[in-house]
Order: structure tokens, then sequence, then C-alpha cells
């Protein structure tokens, strides 16, 4: 069967495009400050093995790379996120030139992508989101070049590919099942029978293979946390999974990629590529099935507004040419501005409140120096004689990042959640004070410690509705056993 050519690339536009998003994401690296998973990835990059509790390690890799070349500050870190970001757009316009979009439909395609919300908001700091969103559109890329060209030598990529992803995040397994599936719904099954599958196959399990020892070394934590997320916000997730699809890619967006669903699986030259239009729906149900959270579908949406961009433009250029294009600048603008707005630091520190509703990642980088000086503040109240053998331990990998990142006179910061527990404890010999930092006082919790009372408030100077405004700083006297026996209750997954 011949399948059908690709049109050139508009190299030169899709690079311009690119490099704007790159532009504007550096500008706003300095603004508010580090996320919290931003201060985990800094202390974990420290501490550089083949796995964690909560994810495979090559988030934490790229951001001591990042934090090597350019600077242990938010922009320097968050370099690498830009990079990646820029990377996205220049593929999705390769998507777009592979459903055989011409010139205008891959522009079009890199702007919407540099416009959606979700690219803008996983762009703008480092994690583990921020690179699977590249993977997941190479992986898309080489899926679909398969399937156009029906040459089974594009498993090798793919598996190469994917052994990479998976060494970053296990939420590809997610897209690459549900594509699986629909090729079996409506072929081509023929893909399939060649030896280049089961080698590709190979390829990522080889690449991926010493996270996986690692994960089954230590008994799997990632299910642990996986299972978490899906007992305490499974039911949330549900609800509220198809009003984030369209709010956190763009409202904007929507008809595009309900063309680019209709074109995949409607036009007669692109029978191959109607695995792919089936794949998102597959993938829906299959986050809905297991609780995740919505964001965890919305890569496949990239491809659906790729392949949209072509039949967009053809009915731009049908019947009342300016009106149309009057209604579609109008929304370009509105994308840009709502995307802005709700993903990149644009408002002032004091307007957060205002799109956390939306976006609660906004508010989560801002308030972690004003938490470590109320924190010092209260191990200024422990004798100076008792400091020796005191600990500051915090509840989450936040609040202890931070006070890792601000810790000027303040000793190491421990925590039991996630990977801090896998780092060495306190010393048995550190039996006095301990400041315990926590967004909520738990009785359960502080049973661990002897005599806690709180001793400050955290208040980030903004009054913005994070989990840490009004957090607690307790001083207790000291724990209730030596550290080396209490450490294993202390372990918290999520």
């Amino acid at each position: 069967m011949t399948r059908p050519s690709v049109p050139a690339f508009a190299t030169v536009p899709a690079t311009l495009i690119a490099a704007a998003v790159a532009a504007v994401l550096t500008a706003l690296s300095g603004r508010y400050g580090y996320h919290r998973d931003e201060l985990y990835f800094r202390v974990a990059a420290d501490h550089l093995a083949w796995g964690y509790t909560d994810q495979p390690p090559l988030t934490p890799l790229l951001a001591k790379v990042s934090i090597t070349l350019f600077g242990d500050t938010p922009m320097g870190l968050r370099v690498v996120a830009t990079v990646s970001t820029a990377l996205t757009v220049v593929v999705v316009a390769l998507i777009a030139r592979e459903l055989t979009g011409e010139r205008n439909a891959q522009i079009l395609a890199a702007t919407c992508t540099a416009l959606a919300g979700f690219v803008l908001g996983t762009g703008h700091m480092v994690s583990t989101a921020t690179f699977d969103l590249l993977a997941w559109m190479v992986i898309a890329l080489f899926a679909l070049r398969l399937l156009r060209t029906n040459d089974g030598r594009w498993w090798i990529p793919l598996g190469l590919t994917t052994g990479i992803a998976l060494e970053n995040k296990y939420l590809v397994v997610l897209p690459l099942a549900a594509l699986l599936i629909a090729v079996l719904v409506t072929g081509p099954r023929t893909i399939l029978k060649t030896w280049y599958l089961p080698a590709g196959i190979a390829v990522a399990v080889l690449i991926a293979a010493p996270n996986l020892i690692w994960q089954a070394t230590h008994g799997w934590p990632q299910l642990t946390v996986a299972g978490g997320i899906s007992e305490d916000d499974g039911t949330e997730n549900r609800i509220m999974f198809i009003p984030l699809q369209i709010a956190q890619l763009s409202p904007f967006l929507v008809p595009l990629w309900i063309a680019g669903f209709r074109h995949l699986w409607r036009t007669s030259t692109l029978t191959w590529s109607r695995p792919v239009a089936l794949a998102y729906p597959i993938l829906c149900v299959i986050v809905l099935a297991t609780g995740g959270k919505s964001y965890y579908a919305l890569p496949l949406l990239l491809v659906l507004v790729a392949a949209g961009t072509q039949p967009t433009l053809d009915w731009l250029s049908r019947g009342r040419q300016p009106v149309r294009r009057t209604a579609f600048a109008a929304a370009a603008v509105l994308t840009a501005v709502t995307s802005a707005a709700f993903t990149l630091p644009v408002l002032p520190e004091s307007a957060v409140n205002l799109v956390l509703p939306v976006n609660a990642e906004q508010g989560e980088q801002i308030g972690w120096p004003e938490l470590a000086a109320t924190v010092k503040t209260v191990w200024e109240q422990i004798p100076p004689g008792e400091r020796d053998r005191a600990v500051l331990f915090a509840a989450n990998y936040g609040e202890a990042g931070a006070l890792a990142k601000y810790n000027e006179g303040l000793p190491p910061a421990y925590s039991g959640h996630m990977s801090y527990a896998d780092w060495p404890p306190p010393t048995d010999d550190h039996d006095g004070p301990v400041v315990l930092v926590a967004q909520e006082r738990s009785p359960q919790y502080e049973a661990h410690f002897r005599t806690c009372s709180d001793a400050a408030r955290v208040d980030n100077g903004q009054d913005v509705d994070n989990e840490e405004q009004n957090a607690h700083v307790l001083l207790c006297t000291g724990p209730t056993k030596p550290w080396s026996a209490l450490w294993p209750d202390l372990r918290r997954y999520y």
C-alpha cells in the first residue's frame, strides 16, 4: 500500500515561534520563586540515584545539570524546562506536518502549542510533567511515522524514546497502551507483525532497567504513591476531569482538537491515522478508571490540535472569510492572555489568589523565604546550649526543601516525606528539642514527639492562599524514641 508523503517542514517559522516561547519563559523565570517540587528536586539532585520513592531519576538529574551550568537560582534551574518546552513546540509542528499539514498548518500548530496553558505552565518550572510532555510528543511523532509508512524500523526509535521517558515518569505507558488498543480495534495490525516490535520493547526495557531494578529492590514505592493519589484524590479527579481538560489546555483550542479528531477519523487519505484519534478517548477511560489526574491525558490533545490545524485553515478560507478570520484572531488573543494570566507569573503576588482555583501551582511559588525566616525565629528560641542536640523536622518535602535552600543560620532539615525518608535521618544523639513544621496540627503525627506547642504561624506576606499560609511551626521538647527507631514511623508516601 502506498503511503502519502509529507510536505516540506516550516523550519524557520517553527524555530522562531519556539525561540519566542523560550524568550518569554526566560524573561519570567525569575518571577515569584521556586515551586515546592523544584525545592525538592534541588535536594534530590544532591542525592542522585537510579530511583526515588515517587519518581525515576531523570528530572533530578536534569535539575543538577541546569543548576551546575546556569546557577542555583530559579532562573538557572529552569533553563532545562525552557529548552524542553521550545523543543515541544517544534515537535508539534512536525506532528502537523506528519499529518500532511502544509506550511501554514505547521505554523498554526506551533503557535497553538506556544499559547496553550498547559504547555506554558509546565514550561515555566521544572517538573516531571515538563519533560514527560516532550517525550509524549516525540513518541506521537514516531508512532505517526510508523503508521504512515508502515515501516517497522520506527519501532526502534519508539523504544528508545519510551525507555528514556520511563526514566522520567511511568505515565508514558498509558498513551502507549491506549494506542495499542486502538490499533487492535481499527488496524493497521500489520505494524505489529514484525520483529522490530520486540526489538523496540527490548530497547525500552534495557534503558528503563536501572530504575525498574531500583523500584523492585525497594518494594515498588511508586505504586504506593500512585495508590495514595487515587485513594485521596480519585473522586475529585473524576469529577473535574472534563472541565480541567478544557481549562488547562485552553477553552479556545477546543474547536481545533474537535476538528482534529474528525479529520483523523473521517478523512479517507488518513485512515492510517485513525488509531491516534481513538487513542485519546481510550486514554481518558483509563485515566478515569484509575482516578488519575486530568493532565495525564492532556498531551494527546496537543496531537489532536496539530491534526486540526489544516481543516481549520481550510474553514477560514471558505465562506465569510473576514468574519471568520476576525473571530479566530480574537480567540488567539484571548488564548494568549488567559494562558499567560493563569500559568505564568505575570500578576502581582498580591493578586495570585485570583487564579488559584484554576491553577494552584501559581501559589506554590510564593512564601518559601518567609517560611524559612519564621522557622529561624523559632529555632532561636532554643537555648544555645541545646541546639547541638536539636533537629529541624518538616512534614513535607516542600517545607524541607525551603529550609535547605534558605538555611542561613539553620541546621539541615529532615523529613519523612517521599524520598526524604530514604536519606540519612538525624543521629540518635540528637535527642534535644525538635522544631516541627506542618501545614495542619495532627495529634497522631505529633505523638512521635514530646510536648509540642505552637511557637509561630507562617505568613507569606502577600496573603496568598497556598498550602503553607498559616502553617504551624511547633516547638517540641524532643523525639519520643531514638531517631533510628522512630524513622520508619515518620515515612509518608503522599
